[in-house]
This record gives C-alpha cells, structure tokens and sequence, in this order.
C-alpha cells in the first residue's frame, strides 16, 4: 500500500490559537495512542491574513486504523468542539515524486 497523507486545513482567529492547539494537541494524543498516525506535524501560518492559520500534514499509518479512532465516542467529543475552526480534511497519496 501507499503511504497516504492527511492533510487538514483550519480556520483559526488569532484570539483563539490557545483554544485551537489545546484540543489539536487532545487530538494528537489520543491518534497517538490508538495508533491512527506515524506523525504528524502542525504547521502555523506566518502572515497574519491566510485564511487556514493551521494546517496539519499527518502520515496515516493504517487509515483502517485512523478511521476507527475517528469515528469513536473520545474523538467524536474532541472534533465537535473543532467544529468552530471550520476543519477542512482530506486523503492524499502521492501522484508524482521527484
């Protein structure tokens, strides 16, 4: 199988980044401890206007296995309270690799 990638898009105010990383971090741990990722890392913008401030690229290590934790009742509780950042996910595999 491919290595697939998530990548998420969020839309965060800047009054609201402690609240944003509080729960993403909530969520990192607990992909971390049902093995839904290889990694992840949280990337911030650096201007001030870009729509996604944070966007997160995560190396799925079985997406069989994400897709459990996602759709369980401990992250379920975490992604409604994400919901207010306007999360923007999708899969990807690579297309072309140089």
């Amino acid at each position: 199988m491919n290595s697939t990638t998530l990548v998420n898009l969020f839309e965060v105010p800047a009054e609201r980044d402690d609240e944003f990383l509080d729960l993403w971090v909530a969520a990192d741990d607990l992909l971390r401890a049902k093995s839904g990722y290889r990694s992840t890392k949280l990337h911030r913008a650096v201007t001030p206007d870009a729509q996604f401030r944070y966007v997160n690229v995560a190396e799925l290590g079985s997406i069989d296995a994400w897709r459990a934790v996602i759709t369980g009742p401990e992250f379920s509780a975490i992604a409604a309270k994400m919901a207010a950042f306007h999360p923007n996910a999708a899969l990807y595999t690579v297309a072309i690799e140089h």
